[in-house]
């Protein structure tokens, strides 16, 4: 059964989450024995402050994005190598039978350009098969073993390209996941903080209580700090 997708509980940038984590880390330090009488101690914050370094030190969306056009960039040239392999077996084949015939169809190349990846890698083993299948036939055109290993050693290396891109779109979907399920956490563990150091300072200290206002962009706290000059 395929994973349910995990939404995040938070409308700002992993950045900003980081951040006002942060901040509520170094004033529930500040204010350490008042949240330990909620059952708040220094560990559980080192622990939260922890997790907030663990998102930090993950690759952000245009890491791992970028990483992904890479790999795809080189499926695409392999697979321009691959047409180029397989239009020099057909040039051969079309020398020697009509594009409307039985022989030539049997290659199975036409409209090459609008094949998936799956559909020409196919094609290109195809080729090989059919062109090994009538040699004899096609020898006068300068086919042989050699041309038809380029078209083998093509495939080979598209088959990889397909396999490596396949790879970095699911370590994409794994990292955007595992990214959002850590921000999760630290989105929970930030809103207790804030309303522990809320509730402490409520009637007493109304500097202090702003400490742990929340905040839902950098816009805000910009607006916010500004207020407060």
């Amino acid at each position: 059964m395929k994973k349910q997708a995990v939404n995040r509980k938070y409308n700002f940038p992993d950045a900003d989450l980081y951040q006002q984590c942060m901040d509520s880390i170094r004033f529930a330090k500040r204010d350490i024995e008042e949240f330990t009488n909620y059952g708040y101690d220094i560990h559980r914050l080192k622990g939260f402050h922890s997790r907030c370094e663990k998102l930090a030190g993950l690759p952000d969306d245009d890491e791992l994005l970028g990483d992904q056009m890479i790999v795809t960039d080189k499926k695409y040239a392999a697979a321009e190598r691959l047409k180029s392999a397989i239009r020099s077996v057909m040039t051969r084949v079309k020398m020697k039978y009509s594009n409307r015939s039985g022989r030539y169809r049997k290659f199975g190349t036409a409209k090459m350009g609008d094949m998936t990846d799956a559909q020409l890698l196919f094609c290109g083993r195809r080729v090989i098969r059919v062109a090994r299948a009538q040699l004899d036939f096609l020898e006068e055109t300068g086919l042989n073993e050699n041309v038809l290993k380029k078209v083998a050693d093509a495939c080979q290396v598209f088959e990889t390209a397909m396999n490596v891109q396949q790879d970095k779109i699911a370590e994409r979907d794994i990292q955007v996941e595992n990214r959002v399920d850590l921000g999760n956490l630290l989105y929970d563990e930030f809103i207790r903080v804030c309303e522990i150091g809320k509730d402490i300072w409520a009637e007493t200290d109304k500097a202090k209580y702003e400490n742990y206002t929340i905040y839902e962009s950098n816009a805000e706290q910009k607006r916010a700090a500004k207020a407060k000059k």
